[in-house]
């Protein structure tokens, strides 16, 4: 038997791999990718955290697959398979979502199908998935799901709540009597334009917070 010792299955390394993505590494505001379903599906919080939650779905699967076949793949045909491997797992989210939760399908429309387009699925399968074991590839594409669909979440709740004066549907504004100290619901918070600004402040906050982190890239 080796006598090296496996690494834990929550190792440092690994727990890194979990939370690094939250923050210091997040794709949205730190690298800057997954911006257009960002603007796109963020008008109210369902459809906002089944997205998150389909890319957390495909990110992760789509990791380990890869991972676990790294070096079976030709070089030459690496991206075909990629895009094979993650085209599949969208189909199976989507008809699984046309299944179970038709209502929020149709809200997200083509968005769910354009999973295959998100810069961050190829992104990690390029760059973390071809070149590491299954069970780290999988908590990567679990760690940045994550950090991608808490940049939805905190943009779909600032969009929904007031634009529309509701959280998840409840009228969180008409139940603190708001309206009735003349609040009214802002309308321009729905428009795309307003899903990009909010996204913008996101960015400034965040880097304004890790400066060292900005000047290190």
């Amino acid at each position: 038997m080796s006598n090296i010792e496996k690494e834990p299955l929550f190792s440092a390394r690994n727990i890194k791999l979990l939370t690094t993505p939250l923050g210091d590494s997040n794709p949205i505001t730190v690298q800057v990718l997954g911006i257009c379903s960002a603007l796109a599906v963020t008008v109210y919080m369902k459809p906002a955290l089944v997205m998150a939650l389909s890319v957390m779905a495909v990110l992760a699967v789509s990791n380990v697959v890869i991972s676990a076949m790294r070096k079976l793949i030709p070089g030459r045909i690496r991206i075909i398979v990629q895009l094979v491997v993650v085209a599949t797992m969208v189909i199976l989210v989507d008809q699984f979502l046309k299944a179970f939760s038709y209502e929020v399908s149709k809200q997200l429309s083509v968005f769910v199908g354009l999973i295959i387009t998100n810069c961050i699925l190829m992104g990690r399968l390029e760059a973390f998935a071809m070149g590491n074991k299954p069970w780290p590839a999988f908590l990567d594409g679990i760690g940045n799901a994550a950090g991608y669909g808490l940049i939805l979440v905190i943009v779909s709740f600032f969009r929904e709540l007031l634009g529309n004066g509701s959280v998840l549907g409840f009228p969180i504004i008409e139940k603190i009597g708001l309206y009735k100290l003349g609040y009214e619901d802002n309308g321009m918070m729905l428009l795309p334009p307003m899903a990009l600004i909010t996204v913008g402040v996101i960015i400034w906050v965040h880097r304004s917070r890790n400066k060292d982190l900005i000047e290190s890239k």
